[in-house]
């Protein structure tokens, strides 16, 4: 806990608000804002929840209690980091499937303004288990792990900092007040690299979930068996989705 002041902060700099708009967001002072970042003030339990809702992180990863996932982008130079409990490996066919679902989903849906970051990982979660329910093959294939919010694909922001700028572009915003990151397309998917069972999966999970904001489709996320079958922190196997039920099942099972 001792570290959680700089966690904070690195936070806030990341989702690009000033120590003010925290303190409103928290409904707390400006100057406890700065003692909470400097270590001059402890963090209470709502303060706690509150602050992993604002940065879409869980309470443990504010509190350093778990390692992210190593990344390990196929054809690219692996980085020196610190051994990581989830090593995950993105084959060049992974990564140009992950590309074109995102880029399909972001001209059909990301103008909206429901849609930051938060929205984007649970529809690609659906999508992706979706399609592994109908057809018993993966679409993306991406890695998601269970955090308080919903599943959240580990790829997600490796990719797509190798995409930004050149495929598409990172926005800072705010959506009911509450920080919020768009990511707006630069180009049009390469539709030669989508197979037509696979769009009418990714139109049906759009068509059902894209207008709910992230509050909305985060609790949805939680009633679904491979998330409610999964411990804090791991990986939600793709197997688990072979026993879901109403409403989230997509398969007539005989």
């Amino acid at each position: 806990m001792a570290e959680i002041g700089k966690r904070i902060k690195e936070l806030r700099a990341k989702a690009g608000i000033s120590q003010q708009r925290l303190a409103e967001l928290l409904s707390v002072s400006r100057p406890a804002v700065s003692q909470i970042e400097n270590e001059e003030r402890k963090v209470s339990a709502d303060e706690l929840d509150r602050l992993a809702k604002i940065f879409n992180v869980s309470v443990n990863s504010l509190l350093n209690e778990e390692k992210e996932p190593e990344v390990i982008l196929e054809g690219k130079v692996k980085e020196k980091k610190p051994p990581s409990s989830i090593r995950i490996n993105v084959p060049q066919r992974n990564l140009e499937k992950f590309k074109e679902v995102l880029l399909y989903i972001l001209n059909k849906v990301g103008s909206k303004p429901n849609i930051g970051e938060t929205v984007i990982y649970k529809l690609l979660y659906f999508i992706d288990f979706d399609f592994y329910e109908k057809y018993e093959e993966q679409m993306i294939g991406a890695t998601y792990i269970k955090n308080h919010y919903g599943p959240t694909p580990a790829e997600f922001k490796k990719i797509v900092g190798q995409m930004t700028d050149k495929e598409i572009d990172r926005v800072k915003s705010s959506y009911f007040n509450f920080p919020q990151t768009k990511y707006l397309p630069l180009r049009k998917p390469d539709l030669t690299k989508l197979k037509a069972s696979e769009v009418e999966i990714i139109d049906n999970v759009l068509n059902k979930l894209s207008d709910m904001n992230a509050g909305q489709i985060s609790d949805y996320s939680h009633n679904d068996v491979p998330w409610l079958t999964t411990e804090e922190g791991a990986t939600i196997e793709y197997e688990s989705v072979f026993y879901r039920t109403a409403p989230y099942s997509v398969r007539d099972y005989d």
